[in-house]
């Protein structure tokens, strides 16, 4: 599967050790009581539940007095039940945490900071990858996760038609894109799409009103767009901000406005599938083959690979005037602020940072970890079943080639603000231009 990303990064090489010593003489700990103390685990992807599943066994072993209990949930029944169960003090011990999401529970004093337990237990934080510890860091100093996995976008195509159009995995992986004329990659979605008549969009005649089959399908966005507008709007030279944790929002900037004006037009002239058909994400008309090709992340192979119906094929996202730009994301463990069992959250999670763990999860070749040695085990668990999935590893090791969204406060009040920008303009009920302009001035509104 591979070129290794062992030769963009420096060698990963540190067995993090467990220890019980307690931080807290509050802590009702395990060594304390002499009890079985058991730890709730959240997580909401549902495709990783039996790695985590395999982790905590091995963990389990090793620490006979903890027993971690795992709950799988759905991504809004997730972060909508972890902060009602929060403020209500029934939350999990310890859960999966997102980049955009965590600065707003650390706001709420609802994270415990890991900066001491990292520091009593000499932990080596520089063993993760492409800096990903550092995300999980606030201005202040403190740290509220450790990084377990990272992930990228690229083009996710259906190889069946792709192969029926004669277009080569080459000629996918090497596109370009701009937003005067869009590039090969315009080319590419005409030349994929077709009318109810047989005719494709290259042809003057195509009949936009009646498509059988869209080139380009996106699901509706947020306000970081990761699968969506992010590597194309990057490519121009935009940026989302002026730093990690800068809040000068810049959705006005022109280069941004005409990355949206560009797909919405490819929308509104029958390339891309309607925004009014990807309400519930843009998997239903990809998986019913009404689209060739969609943007997607890394953690989605193993869904993509397994549909059942027909072969697909991952290429790297198009090359625009500023070059080819994927976002890179990554997942941390947390630990709630209000579990009576700090010490034992704390052996759990850096169980799941460790190379031990990042091992086993990679193993089941569901997603990339942090850690190298995972990363590794992954591409043998892929090589082994046939998925070429090159064109993530690739985006991530390229120099420059991969930017971050930036952490800051508000992330939810600016997803909101987004969202309900986007459906505005994809559903044409206001200007692009006058769209944008207006949402950046009410999201740099709340930092004032």
């Amino acid at each position: 599967m591979k070129k290794t990303i062992v030769k963009a990064t420096t060698a990963l090489a540190c067995v993090l050790a467990l220890s019980f010593v307690s931080c807290s003489k509050k802590d009702d700990s395990a060594s304390s009581s002499g009890k079985q103390v058991t730890i709730k685990y959240e997580l909401w992807d549902s495709a990783q539940l039996p790695a985590y599943q395999a982790a905590a066994k091995v963990f389990m072993e090793k620490n006979p007095g903890i027993k971690v209990e795992i709950t799988q949930l759905g991504w809004d029944d997730y972060w909508t039940g972890l902060q009602t169960e929060m403020v209500g003090g029934s939350a999990s011990d310890v859960f999966t945490d997102h980049l955009a999401k965590y600065l707003d529970f650390a706001s709420k004093n609802q994270l415990v900071d890991l900066t001491p337990y990292i520091q009593r237990d000499n932990l080596d934080t520089s063993i993760y990858m492409n800096d990903l510890e550092k995300l999980w860091q606030s201005k202040d100093g403190k740290t509220y996760g450790l990084p377990k996995d990272w992930d990228t976008i690229c083009i996710v195509y259906n190889k069946d038609l792709t192969d029926k159009f004669g277009v080569s995995h080459d000629e996918l992986n090497n596109l370009t894109w701009n937003a005067k004329d869009g590039g090969s990659f315009e080319t590419m979605i005409r030349r994929l799409s077709l009318d109810t008549s047989g005719r494709n969009g290259l042809d003057p005649a195509f009949d936009k009103n009646n498509v059988a089959q869209y080139g380009l399908v996106v699901s509706h966005s947020d306000d970081r767009g990761q699968a969506q507008f992010s590597g194309l709007a990057y490519s121009t030279g935009w940026t989302y901000t002026d730093g990690l944790y800068d809040s000068n929002y810049h959705y006005d900037d022109p280069r941004f406005v005409e990355t949206i004006k560009w797909m919405k037009k490819m929308q509104d002239e029958g390339f891309s599938a309607p925004y009014t058909e990807t309400s519930n994400g843009s998997a239903s008309i990809f998986n019913s083959q009404k689209a060739v090709i969609v943007f997607d992340g890394s953690w989605m192979i193993g869904t993509y690979k397994t549909n059942g119906a027909f072969d697909v094929g991952f290429a790297r996202l198009p090359e625009g005037p500023a070059g080819r730009k994927s976002m890179i994301n990554g997942l941390g463990d947390s630990i709630w602020v209000g579990t009576k069992h700090k010490e034992e959250s704390w052996q759990w999670v850096k169980f799941l940072a460790s190379r031990e763990s990042q091992e086993i999860v990679g193993s089941y070749g569901v997603v990339f970890p942090a850690i190298q040695s995972g990363v590794d085990k992954a591409l043998e668990t892929y090589a082994q079943k046939g998925y070429d999935v090159t064109a993530f590893t690739d985006e991530a090791t390229a120099k420059d080639g991969t930017f971050l969204y930036p952490i800051l406060d508000n992330s939810v009040k600016i997803g909101q603000i987004m969202t309900r920008t986007f459906d505005q303009i994809f559903l044409g009920e206001k200007d692009v231009e006058a769209a944008l302009k207006d949402s950046n001035a009410e999201v740099k509104a709340l930092f004032k």
